[in-house]
């Protein structure tokens, strides 16, 4: 006799508890939609895992309009000025003052993150950690269903009129799409970023992009205690095979610590690598499958997007969910990716530019040189020219 796997009855299923799924359960909550969030990392892992830390300021609105706010507010820090350093010297742009007028807000996401849970489980909603999904079917149905494994190994199945998949590019739900049901826009950018976390108070009041004959460098606060840092590296490298004293040794190099001024040091507390590629899904839904964050699409980490580009799908998404369940109007659902997608293409343009404005090949042969000069062109018109400086802030800080 075969024994029934238990049911578990919601309406709105979100996997994955990124920014994506967070924004959107407590959304969810406020706007009296029950929901059921489940995570297959622990909440240890969930709050401590370090991204990007970048709030733009629509994402700050979005936020603070939904009482999501008050961790940012507490803690987070304004930046209106990023720096340009190349080997004609150094350059600010003071891009709060200009374009929208508007500052970044510098909050680390697995703040954000643990804020958002916190939010979530406060509001009583129902988010389940350690729980692996294994299967997903009926998106076509009235009542789409996942089948999830939980901290324990047992199986169960949940059950739901919608399905937001929410976990990632690599998660189940992208990889669960139907053949034939989306189309895939995808380019390798050809640059390798090892991505280091310093426990080291930052060196620089401001993110500094610093362009260098032997690649890419940037520093990017994140607390007053630590500081991310980004390195140009050879596609072949590992992250392993760096020694502290050569990363800090390149850092001082591409940086020009020894004409602007030694960079903090301390302990590395993370270091990976980063291949920049780009990826859109077209449509970002299939039947009552929709897509938010990483899972709908991924963004280079250049022009630092991804986490505001998920706030604002999930914005989205749940007032598609609120006016097909509270007024039985399902068109904004049916429009959710048409709505989100041009946002995501401006973002992109702006992603692809900026990876451009920073990199060029170190080759010596002719169109290596070319492309060298194209970059240093474009620096030189973005510190001299006053519309493309406007250009830039509404780009740099919009969605």
């Amino acid at each position: 006799m075969t024994t029934q796997s238990p049911v578990d009855e919601t309406t709105v299923l979100v996997v994955g508890a990124g920014p994506a799924g967070l924004v959107l359960g407590n959304l969810l909550l406020a706007a009296g939609v029950d929901c059921l969030i489940v995570e297959r990392g622990s909440r240890a892992h969930v709050e401590r895992r370090a991204r990007a830390g970048f709030l733009a300021a629509d994402t700050v609105r979005v936020l603070a309009d939904h009482g999501l706010a008050d961790g940012l507010k507490a803690r987070g820090r304004e930046h209106g000025v990023c720096v340009f350093r190349t080997g004609s010297g150094e350059f600010a742009l003071r891009y709060a003052d200009l374009g929208r007028r508007e500052s970044h807000t510098v909050y680390p996401q697995q703040e954000l993150v643990a804020d958002l849970v916190d939010a979530f489980l406060r509001r009583g909603g129902d988010l389940r950690f350690g729980t692996t999904v294994s299967a997903m079917g009926g998106l076509d149905g009235d009542r789409p269903w996942l089948t999830a494994e939980g901290p324990d190994g047992t199986p169960y199945r949940l059950s739901g009129r919608y399905v937001a998949g929410c976990d990632g590019r690599h998660g189940i739900s992208r990889r669960l799409l139907p053949a034939g049901t989306v189309r895939r826009h995808r380019r390798r950018h050809g640059v390798t970023w090892l991505a280091l976390l310093a426990e080291a108070p930052p060196s620089l009041p401001a993110v500094t992009y610093a362009v260098h004959e032997r690649g890419f460098a940037g520093h990017m606060a994140r607390t007053p205690a630590v500081t991310r840092y980004y390195l140009q590296c050879a596609p072949e490298d590992r992250a392993e095979s760096w020694s502290d004293a050569e990363i800090w040794a390149e850092l001082d190099l591409r940086m020009r610590a020894e004409r602007f001024g030694p960079l903090r040091r301390g302990p590395l507390l993370e270091r990976a690598l980063v291949d920049l590629e780009s990826d859109v899904l077209d449509p970002m839904q299939h039947g009552r499958l929709f897509l938010a964050g990483d899972a709908a699409g991924l963004i280079s980490p250049s022009a630092a997007k991804g986490a505001n580009l998920a706030v604002m799908a999930a914005r989205t998404l749940a007032e598609g969910f609120a006016a097909a369940l509270h007024r039985g109007d399902e068109e904004p659902l049916a429009r959710y990716s048409a709505t989100c997608l041009p946002r995501i293409w401006r973002a992109q343009e702006f992603s692809h530019w900026m990876i451009g404005l920073l990199h060029a090949p170190a080759g010596d042969d002719e169109e290596s040189r070319f492309l060298r000069s194209l970059r240093d062109a474009r620096l030189e018109t973005l510190r001299t020219s006053l519309p493309h400086q406007h250009s830039f802030a509404d780009g740099y800080v919009g969605i």
